[in-house]
């Protein structure tokens, strides 16, 4: 459970024992500390935490990997899902109420522009006969039992759509307070058909050596580690749900959404509620991580040898990308351009780089640009592409993909090579 994990952390936990007022207050030290997790002591009398999972090491450390090692975690566990396995309790079902108010929840309001408070990290379990899916979608407090979801037009919304045309209600459950390898699969982007609990069970079982385990609640599956579990139902009825401060920073428009109506809650003794910073180093992480392995598995169709990809913390982990390859041949490093805007379409700029430049570095890739890079013969301009509607520089979600090629030529190459000592 997050405690747990928090206190596995050490002294690289910040902890504010004074009272901090949910609303905007705690955005204030969450940007503070940006790359330390932050505990909250007394929130309106309730314990927060944010910035859980703002580094990409905390993270491949609690998953018993190391940085370049997320990649692969991830890439597997999204071509070889496993199966989770069912327990007959969970500590979040030691409190049950369906006498409560999200108003008096700590559900924050983060910037002074936002629509509303907002959960930020909540995640949405549905199911479609057999299927399960499991996906992220911010959510604005209405009213004590009412919230407006964004559904981005996947998996969900077929679901809710599916339902709300024949007048109907979709049940779900809402959980908050998740272990990484939950929430790095509730991000990705599988088949239909292919849940993401299965994704999680399959990094749970190289890290921890077990299943993802779940309880059955009302017919469908909750993690048996969620803090804090919701019985819950999307409606036909639609609101306007924002404005929204978004990955990039910026605020994303107002939007009729559905209406969630929150009927019973359920949490462990002492929780702890996951306050994930909307724009922050966590949402970067937890957005842009589960990504990279889409852009892997694109570029790899057209480079054999791919060596790493990062969503680049200064393009908002959404926005830009490094590639590292070995070229086979000439204009491979194109190639590998264009597979990685279709790999992420929301994806504006890419470079890929040789295998002898560290991607996580960002002055090591600036070098190659500088030292490997010439605009009149290694530049790709893509006008008029979608991209990503986050990008408030784009018209519409239309945008212009650039990417660069500073690898090495084949022939000549060794004039490219640094120094050794």
């Amino acid at each position: 459970m997050l405690r747990e994990i928090l206190e596995s952390f050490g002294d690289e936990v910040v902890v504010i024992e004074k009272p901090v007022k949910k609303n905007l207050e705690i955005t204030r030290y969450l940007l503070k500390y940006r790359d330390r997790p932050v505990l909250f002591k007394d929130v309106e009398g309730w314990e927060v935490a944010g910035n859980v999972w703002s580094t990409r090491k905390r993270i491949a450390k609690y998953l018993k990997t190391d940085v370049g090692g997320l990649l692969d975690l991830m890439t597997r566990a999204m071509s070889h899902p496993r199966p989770f396995a069912t327990v007959g309790t969970a500590p979040f079902l030691k409190n049950r109420s369906s006498d409560f108010s999200l108003l008096e929840l700590p559900v924050p309001k983060y910037y002074p522009g936002d629509g509303g408070p907002y959960f930020t990290s909540a995640m949405i379990i549905a199911r479609d006969g057999g299927f399960v899916n499991v996906s992220f979608h911010r959510m604005m407090v209405l009213d004590e039992r009412r919230a407006a979801v964004r559904l981005v037009p996947r998996h969900l919304y077929s679901m809710w759509r599916e339902k709300a045309e024949g007048g109907e209600e979709l049940d779900v459950r809402i959980v908050v307070g998740n272990p990484v390898h939950l929430l790095l699969a509730g991000s990705t982007s599988v088949a239909y058909g292919v849940s993401e609990l299965e994704v999680a069970s399959a990094m749970s079982e190289v890290a921890f050596g077990e299943p993802l385990r779940t309880v059955n609640l009302g017919g469908i599956p909750v993690p048996v580690e969620s803090e804090f579990v919701f019985e819950a139902r999307i409606t036909p009825e639609l609101v306007d749900e924002g404005p929204f401060v978004d990955i990039t920073g910026t605020y994303d428009v107002v939007r009729k959404q559905p209406v969630v109506v929150f009927e019973r809650m359920y949490h462990v003794d002492e929780p702890i509620f996951h306050a994930l910073l909307s724009g922050s180093y966590e949402h970067y992480m937890l957005m842009g991580l589960p990504k990279e392995p889409q852009i892997y598995e694109s570029v790899k169709r057209v480079v054999p040898k791919v060596h790493g990809v990062r969503l680049t913390e200064g393009g908002a982990m959404w926005l830009h990308a490094v590639v590292s390859i070995t070229k086979q041949h000439e204009g491979d490093g194109k190639n590998a351009i264009l597979a990685a805007f279709a790999g992420h379409p929301s994806l504006k700029h890419v470079v890929v780089v040789d295998d002898d430049v560290d991607i996580y570095d960002d002055r090591e890739v600036e070098w190659a640009v500088a030292t490997r890079f010439q605009p009149d013969r290694d530049l790709v301009l893509i006008p008029n592409a979608r991209g990503s509607s986050l990008d408030p520089s784009g018209e519409g979600g239309i945008t212009t993909k650039w990417g660069v090629d500073a690898t090495k030529p084949l022939k000549g190459g060794e004039k490219f090579e640094r120094a050794r000592p």
